[in-house]
């Protein structure tokens, strides 16, 4: 495949060079050798500070890990031919006592919807394989500017998972499927057996290399669970943060109501300091969302890396449809369970917390999980592009055709497409390439939604979703035991959090079997899926947050590295 060529030439180059060119340093005998491997930023950061190390090494060890383990999870698009280049820069700038901010000559990765003029931005999706936007997203110019050099673009779901309703997680035409490190073998289940992995990766936020020790950490976004969902099941930590915190311009759209992007990495310490590096200085005019929350001084969240932060905390537990099963109103059958390992694992960090100082809430429902008014029952309020109900939300198919339309006018005639009926009809004429494997549906949902004949619709889903989500979700809980945030086993909250565009912060904590889907083969023994705790709170609490999960992560100290990824 043609795409898949371009990004296989693009690592034989960067391996190439990295072997062969003339300026590279020469190597330091008297220094003892610096790994990447698990080493967080502020370690990279002091290595460089002390000398043991440089900039250029670091992006060196970071391409002969992707150069060895690339084919076993494919967890990457592109790798950017200039990546080593810039780190001489940034080194020889360091020399000169010159740092451009916390992530000054510090790898990282970009999901590969994210706008990045030194490589092609194609959101999975074969009809960009070409496509180099010729300005950056903000949020990438932040992370220059904060001194990152953008490694490579990660595998996603095609088009961050709205396409086809049947497609697996982190599958596209211009890459194939990513697997998860934690057991990257092949499905051999029939009707599972396409080539997809067997544990999952997540959502479309590819995880995989991140957790891999491929870059030191990456961007994904988030609509309805693609940042949290495949930091769980990697074992990272990540923020998905409030929307507008993070400038969405430059980002291939699913709907702006929803769409944000947010910082994943090995540690809470790392995403902190991404998640400032990520944020603008000041609000940026093409997202007036920009203008909901403050930024801290300086960007700076690494302050709210506190310990001790969970002495006295008031933290809840939703369970009814979250863990413990109820049944919605007009339904037959309940829903929201939880397999009993994983409960087991919920339970003690729950016990954790209390440990810690914690004073825990448990239960503490969500209003609109119990609700019986089936139109505010936030359990019944799924997509209308995966199932047409009288419950379900228009809210993705709205936004995706508005939002996809005005990406395709902001990249000054370089995209192939005028607007989104014409990318559906081009992915239909070369439906060859494989383009159709997985179908469309839910791009022709979107086409098929119509701006001024489905507004109202669409306006009152909003309402709706701001009603399930907050006065009568996330806020109604909070305010009602006077909490300062709410749990969640994995992702499990995502559904609710999204709906208002609410922060959360993941953790690391468990390895729980894999029961995902049909039994297995006899003798193909499943191994351990990672799963981790979710803080959520209201909109713009992530220096919380992130205090509340700094203060788990050092209590637990639960992250696992993939076993056999050394």
């Amino acid at each position: 495949m043609k795409s898949r060529l371009f990004a296989i030439t693009l690592l034989t180059a960067a391996v190439f060079v990295l072997t062969s060119c003339e300026k590279a340093s020469p190597p330091a005998q008297t220094r003892a050798p610096f790994s990447v491997v698990e080493a967080s930023i502020p370690d990279m950061q002091k290595a460089m500070a002390e000398g043991r190390v440089t900039s250029e090494e670091i992006v060196k060890e970071y391409l002969i890990r992707i150069a060895t383990y690339e084919n076993v999870i494919n967890a990457s698009i592109a790798v950017n031919p200039l990546a080593l280049e810039q780190a001489r820069q940034l080194d020889e700038e360091r020399k000169a006592g010159k740092l451009r901010g916390p992530l000054h000559g510090i790898p990282v990765a970009l999901k590969d919807n994210i706008q990045d003029t030194d490589m092609p931005t194609t959101g999975g999706n074969v009809g960009l394989a070409g496509f180099v936007p010729d300005w950056d997203a903000p949020l990438a110019r932040n992370l220059k500017d904060n001194g990152a050099i953008i490694l490579a673009k990660t595998t996603l779901s095609e088009f961050a998972g709205y396409f086809g309703q049947g497609a697996p997680g982190t599958y596209s035409s211009i890459s194939g499927f990513s697997f998860n490190p934690y057991d990257p073998r092949r499905d051999p289940r029939p009707g599972q057996n396409d080539g997809r992995g067997v544990l999952n990766t997540g959502g479309s936020s590819s995880g995989t290399g991140t957790t891999s020790n491929f870059w030191a950490a990456s961007v994904g976004t988030e609509t309805g669970g693609s940042i949290i969902g495949p930091s769980n099941l990697n074992m990272l930590a990540a923020i998905k943060p409030t929307i507008g915190r993070i400038s969405r311009w430059g980002i291939i759209p699913i709907t702006m109501d929803q769409d944000t992007a947010g910082p994943m990495g090995k540690s809470v310490t790392d995403v902190a300091i991404m998640l400032g590096a990520l944020e603008g200085k000041q609000p940026d005019t093409h997202d007036p969302a920009t203008t909901r929350c403050t930024p801290p001084p300086n960007n700076d969240y690494t302050t709210h890396l506190k310990a001790d932060a969970l002495k006295g905390a008031r933290i809840g537990v939703p369970r009814l449809g979250y863990g413990v099963e109820t049944t919605p109103p007009g339904e037959k059958r309940p829903r929201g369970g939880m397999p009993e390992d994983q409960r087991k694992a919920y339970d003690e960090a729950i016990a954790a917390l209390k440990q810690a100082g914690a004073d825990i809430v448990d239960p503490a429902d969500l209003p609109s999980a119990t609700i019986k008014d089936p139109m505010r029952n936030v359990l019944l309020a799924g997509e209308c592009d995966r199932e047409v109900t009288p419950t379900c939300m228009s809210v993705m198919n709205y936004g995706m055709h508005r939002d996809f339309n005005i990406w395709l006018a902001a990249q000054n005639g370089k995209a192939p497409w005028k607007n989104i009926d014409e990318f559906v009809a081009w992915n239909e004429t070369n439906k060859n390439l494989g383009t159709l494997r997985y179908g469309q549906d839910a791009l022709i949902d979107a086409v098929n939604t119509h701006l001024e004949k489905d507004k109202a619709n669409y306006e009152r889903d909003q309402k709706r979703a701001l009603d399930m989500g907050g006065a009568n979700g996330i806020d109604a809980v909070l305010n009602e035991h006077k909490l300062d945030a709410i749990i969640f086993m994995g992702s499990r909250g995502t559904s609710i959090g999204n709906r208002v565009g609410y922060p959360s912060v993941t953790v690391p904590f468990a390895m729980v079997k894999n029961s995902s889907g049909p039994p297995l083969p006899e003798g193909f023994n499943a191994k351990p899926m990672p799963m981790g705790i979710t803080f959520t709170g209201t909109a713009c609490t992530e220096p919380r947050l992130i205090e509340l999960a700094y203060s788990f992560e050092q209590t637990t100290k639960r992250r696992q590295p993939p076993p056999n990824l050394p």
